[in-house]
């Protein structure tokens, strides 16, 4: 039985014997990106879907997130997964500030992205409405195939990160369009 074992590109830089230099903005981007603690926030069918992604037969693990955590503090990826009422939302919004910098967020299913098939009163219309989203997965409710796809979308975001995007204008303008201070 032959294994194929995937190792994961070096940044950009330049290499001789012995040492390797490159940009810390890559190496950090490099370690960022495969060490994502995730907080899943799930809620009606989606969260079954996104229990099936973290078994062992689609094994989120592999892409280095291993360790699914529920404080807050301690992650650094929400997971808004499923439908979200009005009332859900300033507990949405208040598990997000309690989050370190930096962080990011994925709407998982059509719920969480548009309010789904549930255009009532009573029904948040997008997690947008609330907190800033860096990547929607759309389905109702999504495959494990379309979850790890966006969490690998997830994953380029924050290898190409800037270390200093989060202390730029257009990220506290972005905040600030959200309320947030």
């Amino acid at each position: 039985m032959v294994r194929d074992i995937s190792i994961v590109d070096m940044p950009d830089g330049y290499q001789g014997e012995g040492f390797f230099a490159s940009k810390l903005s890559d190496v950090v981007g490099l370690a960022r990106k495969n060490s994502l603690w995730p907080l899943p926030f799930a809620t009606k069918c989606c969260g079954i879907e996104f229990m099936a992604t973290m078994a062992s037969h689609y094994d989120l693990a592999r892409f280095g997130s291993e360790r699914v955590g529920f404080s807050p503090r301690q992650c650094d990826l929400l997971m808004v997964i499923g439908l979200i009422s009005k009332k859900m939302a300033p507990v949405v919004r208040q598990v997000y500030l309690q989050m370190a910098e930096p962080r990011w967020v994925m709407a998982i299913g059509a719920c969480a992205s548009s309010g789904g098939i549930f255009d009532t009163y009573s029904v948040l219309q997008g997690v947008d409405q609330v907190i800033p989203v860096d990547v929607y997965v759309p389905g109702c409710p999504p495959r494990p195939e379309a979850i790890l796809d966006g969490f690998m979308k997830v994953q380029d975001i924050v290898g190409k990160e800037s270390l200093r995007r989060r202390n730029s204008e257009h990220y506290r303008k972005l905040l600030e369009s959200y309320g947030i201070q």
